[in-house]
């Protein structure tokens, strides 16, 4: 009996079959891929809650700057701010969280790339504020990881989770995406409606292009981690309260490929298009040539 998927509609059948949630769905997965057993496939992911924790703790605590200089402190000013946020204090945390993540990659910092470099901050900080506000505990919030885990491997192997071959909807649409259904599911969510929550999110930001000022993975590319935050609580939000997604996930993921297929070179990764080409954009990459 086998539990591997490479789509959402595999991943739908094992779970029905089995009778289980997509983390244990995906748990099952690795163990039939991979050589480790069950313990340490969770020390493993264990390790990568550490790090997340840890990034998110250095970004918001100690604001480390970039060589360019383009970034840092940003986190630590809307973390600061987020008792009086319009969109209220648990998406302004999660929003300074993602960014927090970022700002300490730019700075040369440790992180996990969930899914990349680019998008790292969206699934820490959304499941890590989500967590302090909902008291999950650590086993609730590695289960977390391992359904945002089995969503990243669909997009990875239906499209891309790369900015280079599908813009930035492959990197913090993605991002968003394994956040949503992460969080959806610790909320009681069914398969079903974890795959709606991450179909949602890639939606909010089909077409999205990478555009990086200066070839560097800080202009717009923090502020859009703290966007892709609020994608994916806003979208777990729907689900929770019974929408849907119209499109069905896998076919989501299909569009996005198409539509990733679909952009210039100009506004994939290469720094040549979207504000990387602005007069602004292109005064700051000279002066750091």
């Amino acid at each position: 009996m086998s539990y591997i998927f490479n789509t959402g509609g595999e991943l739908l059948s094992i779970c029905r079959r089995e009778g289980i949630p997509i983390h244990e769905a995906m748990l099952r997965r690795e163990l039939e891929l991979g050589d480790m057993d069950a313990p340490a496939l969770r020390a493993e992911m264990a390790r990568n809650l550490s790090v997340m924790r840890a990034s998110v703790k250095k970004g918001l605590e100690e604001a480390p700057r970039s060589v360019s200089g383009l970034s840092g402190g940003d986190a630590q000013k809307l973390d600061a701010y987020a008792k009086g946020a319009f969109t209220g204090p648990l998406l302004a945390h999660a929003a300074a969280a993602s960014m927090a993540v970022v700002e300490v990659n730019a700075a040369m910092g440790r992180i996990v790339a969930a899914p990349t470099a680019g998008a790292s901050g969206i699934l820490p900080g959304t499941l890590l504020a989500a967590g302090r506000s909902r008291g999950w505990s650590d086993e609730q919030l590695l289960d977390g990881l391992f359904t945002a885990a089995a969503i990243g491997a669909i997009i990875a192997a239906s499209a891309t989770l790369a900015g280079a071959e599908g813009g930035c909807q492959a990197e913090t649409g993605s991002g968003a995406a394994m956040a949503a259904a992460a969080i959806a599911e610790l909320s009681g969510a069914k398969p079903p409606a974890v795959l709606d929550a991450a179909a949602i999110a890639l939606k909010n930001v089909l077409g999205l292009v990478c555009d990086p000022v200066a070839g560097l993975v800080e202009c717009p590319c923090i502020k859009r981690n703290a966007i892709g935050a609020a994608n994916a609580l806003l979208s777990a939000d729907l689900v929770l309260a019974g929408v849907g997604s119209t499109i069905p996930f896998d076919e989501t993921v299909a569009a996005m490929r198409s539509v990733g297929r679909s952009l210039p070179a100009d506004l994939r990764e290469t720094a040549r298009g979207g504000l990387a080409a602005t007069p602004t954009g292109r005064k700051i990459a000279e002066s750091l040539a």
